[in-house]
């Protein structure tokens, strides 16, 4: 906070100097200065008074620095839902204001990025519910059907639609531009794989070998080979992963992820219980979240709940998140299974 700060604006904005506005206060021109320096701040009985000369809320006085507003605001978006559209764009102003300090800009973009993400994930939450009833109430008409699974997130059979050249074609010029960045690499291969482009997958895998030296290598060995058809080569791989050792949590919880995809669900649930084990606190939620999914595609209510309430305990425990959409979310999944 920078409450010291924002006193001398607001008295430089009046053209005060410091023993006007400790006259007018009833305090020492020396109480002044030292707010202003920082060494001291008002006494809390004080500041509605100097709130209302100035005529600001007290919130004002506690003016923050840039990077505790951009903390704030992260916060803000993570711990609700649905933003109404005045706060959206109050959001936004105040990210525009920050941005204008060049070192800012970044930081600005991504959380204009994830403010952007929360409110399409929260409409799409809403067309789906509002989709679910109106294709009950139009007894199954297909238009319904097809905006239902649209909002829903289903697989969608035209090629035009789901492949992602375009993205592809962002993520090859960024990685030309940026050859050591991982993550940036991981993305284009993991796109390549899901559109099948698997020739120019193993030549951007080539790459990624070049810079790292971990388990993500034969992971996208494994991928590209089960994606070509080729599953003994695919479970020679696989083999080859399990064996592998001092490697990071999610070297596990991705072991996990395969063998859910191979509905070898016992497997997977072992895996992903080794990776949340393996994890430094504070723990991601991801493991207790896949083993709820598990559960409840077997049909296994409770020990689908089970996982839920040890999500929540991480998410209280290690992340001290007690409220918000998060949590919500997780409740509302607990609730449901609880009612059918």
């Amino acid at each position: 906070m920078e409450m010291g700060k924002e006193i001398r604006r607001l008295r430089n904005n009046r053209g005060l100097t410091q023993e006007a506005l400790a006259d007018a206060l009833n305090v020492s021109a020396q109480t002044v200065s030292k707010w202003e320096c920082g060494t001291s701040v008002p006494d809390v009985q004080l500041l509605p008074e100097i709130a209302v000369y100035f005529g600001v809320t007290i919130d004002q006085l506690f003016a923050m620095t840039p990077d505790q507003e951009l903390e704030r605001i992260e916060n803000r978006i993570y711990d609700r839902g649905l933003f109404p559209e005045a706060e959206q764009r109050q959001i936004e102003q105040q990210l525009k204001t920050i941005a204008e300090q060049p070192k800012y800009i970044g930081k600005t973009e991504l959380l204009l990025t994830k403010l952007y993400n929360n409110q399409a994930e929260q409409f799409r939450l809403l067309a789906t519910e509002h989709g679910k009833m109106a294709v009950e109430r139009m007894e199954g008409d297909h238009d319904a059907i097809s905006e239902l699974a649209n909002a829903w997130g289903s697989y969608i059979p035209d090629w035009n639609i789901r492949n992602h050249h375009a993205l592809i074609e962002w993520f090859e010029a960024y990685c030309r531009r940026n050859p050591n960045n991982r993550a940036a690499l991981m993305w284009l291969i993991d796109n390549l794989i899901d559109d099948r482009r698997l020739t120019e997958a193993r030549e951007w895998l080539q790459r990624l070998e070049g810079i790292d030296h971990t388990f993500r290598v034969p992971m996208y060995r494994f991928l590209i080979a089960a994606a070509a058809g080729k599953p003994d080569e695919a479970d020679a791989i696989l083999a080859e992963l399990e064996q592998m050792q001092d490697q990071e949590w999610c070297w596990a919880t991705m072991l996990g992820d395969f063998y859910t995809q191979r509905q070898e669900y016992d497997k997977a649930i072992e895996w992903y219980r080794k990776g949340q084990e393996m994890q430094p606190s504070p723990k991601f939620t991801d493991s207790a979240m896949s083993i709820a999914h598990i559960c409840e595609i077997r049909g296994d209510k409770a020990g689908a709940i089970a996982a839920y309430r040890e999500q929540l305990r991480l998410l209280r425990e290690d992340w001290g998140i007690v409220s918000g959409e998060e949590r919500d979310a997780v409740d509302r999944a607990i609730q449901k299974l609880q009612e059918e």
